[in-house]
């Protein structure tokens, strides 16, 4: 085959998979490992990326591993961590090490911390290892797959759509005496019971005396299947639910409960309380700053909590919802450049917003436009800057390796009120001619 019949070629994929992905890849799904990975490597990394991250997990991880050394590290480069993550769980051992260890230390220990859930979590219970399904397919073909895979499973197999979303599922017995030219969809049922990975033990439990079940789907918040929970797993979450409850009653445990020994409470709980309290004074010393410009105009001094609340409040929402994020591996400390500025967006039309509501309030009580004009003002960049506190304080401290749902809220506290104080008082002073 000539240069130029090679380029044409290259061209006319290159065009397909960026104006048809959807299709591409449903395509692709059908073509041996070695010409996916064939493919990928004649496109530019972040398209070969973007087509990377739609394949179906088991065929992405069996692809990855086809492909050269150096080309493999641009996609994952690439690729959405979260996306690389999942994909990686489903390779070899041996395989998932190696791709690992191509990164740098801090991109390994972000990965690392995605593919990992806490102890006795559906997450760390589950099996990553399933067959990727559809309704459309026949007995044959599937019975044939699982001959030529032997995929582990017990008694249920879970088919999904094409974007990995867990759909339904099917018991292997019906498979076994359906007729082989049937589609699944004419014998598939409804999945009665599915879990986060950050699910407990107890949840993990729960399902399975509630449904009876001999394996649990395990998925993520968009509803794609992770795992699957299986019998053998369930049983032993069983026996160690009950000696959890157990250890509890009497205060036992590596951490803290609602019966915990009063020394290991204080143990874990004083060092913040320290540090809470000097952020306190910290916050007190900003206000002293401003000692005479508060003697001079006393009616700041009635208005400092409204600013420090209000930011406050914002911080606590973004925090929530940062938090929510990293628990359930919706996003990594990689990406908290995206929500930083998604939460700095909110915080300035909400501070707007809030800032013209609390002006009015502000001018009808002390009937003066300065005061109204530094309240709103202060009130806009105390809202941001509370924000983008509730991002980063937490991406920090789990990319530090301390637990963020223990220390974020005594360090974002200490932000809002600095700021709250620091922008409220100072902007005060310097427009102090207008009060």
């Amino acid at each position: 085959m000539s240069k130029e019949i090679e380029s044409v070629i290259q061209t006319l994929n290159r065009e397909y998979l960026t104006r048809y992905p959807a299709e591409a890849v449903n395509v692709m799904g059908r073509l041996k490992g070695d010409e996916i990975a064939s493919l990928l490597e004649a496109q530019q990394p972040r398209q070969a990326a973007g087509v990377w991250e739609k394949l179906s997990p088991e065929i992405a991880a069996d692809v990855i591993s086809r492909v050269r050394e150096s080309s493999a590290l641009e996609i994952l480069s690439i690729a959405d961590p979260t996306i690389t993550a999942r994909i990686l769980m489903r390779a070899a051992k041996e395989a998932r090490h190696r791709f690992l260890n191509l990164f740098d230390e801090g991109k390994k220990s972000q990965l690392i911390e995605l593919m990992q859930y806490p102890e006795g979590s559906a997450g760390s219970l589950m099996d990553t290892r399933f067959a990727v399904l559809h309704e459309e397919m026949t007995a044959k073909e599937v019975l044939q797959l699982l001959k030529k895979n032997k995929p582990r499973f017990t008694r249920h197999l879970f088919l999904l759509t094409d974007d990995g979303q867990l759909k339904s599922m099917l018991d292997i017995q019906e498979l076994a005496l359906a007729p082989q030219n049937q589609h699944l969809a004419s014998f598939a049922q409804p999945v009665s019971a599915a879990v986060l990975p950050v699910a407990s033990r107890e949840e993990v439990v729960n399902n399975l005396e509630k449904y009876k079940l001999a394996d649990l789907p395990v998925v993520d918040v968009d509803g794609k299947l992770l795992g699957v929970i299986r019998y053998s797993a369930l049983m032993n979450a069983v026996r160690e639910e009950t000696s959890a409850d157990i250890l509890t009653m009497v205060g036992v445990s590596k951490n803290e409960r609602a019966l915990s020994k009063a020394g290991y409470v204080v143990k874990k709980r004083l060092p913040w309380l320290q540090i809470n309290l000097l952020t306190a004074f910290l916050a007190a010393s900003v206000v002293g700053i401003f000692e005479g410009t508060i003697a001079k105009f006393t009616a700041l001094a009635v208005l400092l909590p409204v600013v420090a609340g209000q930011s406050g409040n914002a911080g606590a929402q973004a925090l929530a919802v940062t938090m929510r994020g990293l628990a359930l591996r919706e996003i990594g400390t990689s990406h908290w450049r995206r929500v930083a500025v998604k939460e700095i967006s909110a915080g300035f039309f909400n501070g707007i917003a809030i800032a013209l509501t609390t002006a009015t309030g502000v001018y009808f009580w002390s009937k003066s436009p300065g005061l109204s004009m530094v309240i709103a003002i202060s009130m806009v960049i105390s809202m941001m800057a509370a924000a983008v506190s509730g991002v980063v304080i937490p991406m920090v401290l789990s990319a530090a390796g301390q637990d963020p749902a223990q220390s974020s809220s005594i360090i974002l506290t200490t932000v809002t009120d600095v700021v709250g104080f620091f922008s409220f008082l100072g902007i005060a002073t310097l427009l102090s001619t207008m009060l």
